[in-house]
């Protein structure tokens, strides 16, 4: 393989890479520092779509907002489901949903796997 070859190949990989990265992450600096008002505004436009706020059911770093003490906001959870984080789910799902472990998610803010 020569040597621009090589280069291209790398170049390319790592566009790839970038690409992937900003997908699997889509949130902005200024989505991180949301405000109390546009965060009860997002609550209210997901509500109208038929979501809910659902603890303790986000991977680490999937939740959408408020993980508890030590966290800002959406994609800070340091476990996996973290009891006072929460990720909008569908409306009436979120009790009903079967997790690993026996658990379940809350309608409201939980203790259980609350990183100290």
């Amino acid at each position: 393989m020569s040597t621009r070859s090589t280069v291209s190949s790398v170049v390319l990989a790592s566009a790839v890479a970038a690409a992937l990265a900003s997908w699997a992450i889509p949130v902005t600096a200024q989505q991180m520092k949301m405000t109390e008002e546009e965060m009860k505004k997002m609550g209210a436009e997901m509500a109208a779509q038929g979501k809910e706020k659902c603890y303790g059911v986000a991977l680490k770093g999937q939740n959408d907002c408020a993980a508890g003490p030590g966290t800002t906001c959406q994609a800070t959870s340091t476990v996996d489901y973290q009891g006072n984080a929460w990720k909008f789910v569908d409306g009436g799902t979120c009790t009903t949903m079967q997790l690993p472990g026996d658990r379940k998610g809350s309608t409201e803010p939980l203790t259980r796997d609350v990183p100290s």
